[in-house]
């Protein structure tokens, strides 16, 4: 199951960074440029967590925050707070309203992710697994290690992510386009055919043994996809 964030922030250049690099990571992002839109988001779909901005357009971000606390249906969504606010008192006010976890602008997006893990294995422990099974296929996200069928599998960095960004989204086909801007970044110049050459090495490596089936399907004309079936 794939988390489901809510980001709430009115200044574009941030929302946008922000869906960016939590949709790279995984996450299912929606987002809101005030209080009142987020209200409205939560209401026809509930979030498995909020970020959350505290000077918001038409209704704060403290006021979302305590009216989610308020209402049944959200009263246990994990909110982080984010605000250039960073007196001792803001923070006490954020947390004592109802935010699980407060982060002062400007902040690293790594520092924003590792509260965002930290905050939905300590109340949505079933969303933030470290570790993810498909098939025969294990990867361990905290020791970098992948194993298939019980044995390790050696992979650099790249096949890595690789790997880790298919196992995320079992069976669907993604573009090498796709594949380069959510595992290499749009930031970064690669050309498209640098994906096969990673994907055949991620092929060698899962398929050591000869009668084991590859789990990776090519597509022609589309691109490559985990093809959960194909291991079973």
């Amino acid at each position: 199951m794939i988390p489901h964030i809510l980001v709430v922030e009115d200044e574009d250049a941030l929302s946008t960074l922000l869906q960016y690099n939590l949709e790279k990571e995984g996450y299912e992002v929606v987002v809101a440029a005030d209080g009142e839109e987020a209200l409205t988001l939560v209401s026809e779909k509930l979030p498995d967590l909020v970020i959350l901005d505290w000077m918001l357009p038409k209704v704060s971000g403290i006021e979302v925050c305590r009216r989610l606390r308020q209402r049944s249906e959200s009263r246990n969504v994990p909110i982080i707070m984010l605000t250039a606010r960073g007196e001792e008192s803001d923070r006490i006010r954020g947390l004592d309203t109802g935010a699980d976890d407060y982060v002062v602008k400007p902040f690293a997006m790594s520092e924003l992710s590792a509260r965002i893990r930290a905050v939905l294995r300590r109340l949505r422990p079933g969303l933030a697994e470290d570790r993810v099974r498909c098939g025969d296929l294990v990867i361990d996200r905290v020791a970098h290690r992948v194993k298939r069928s019980g044995k390790e599998i050696h992979l650099g960095p790249t096949e890595f992510r690789l790997l880790d960004y298919l196992m995320q989204h079992p069976g669907r086909v993604f573009s090498r386009e796709q594949l380069l801007d959510a595992v290499w970044g749009s930031d970064v110049y690669v050309e498209a055919r640098t994906v096969d050459v990673h994907i055949g090495r991620l092929r060698k490596a899962l398929n050591r043994d000869d009668t084991e089936t590859d789990p990776i399907r090519t597509v022609r004309s589309a691109g490559y996809s985990l093809d959960l079936d194909a291991r079973d």
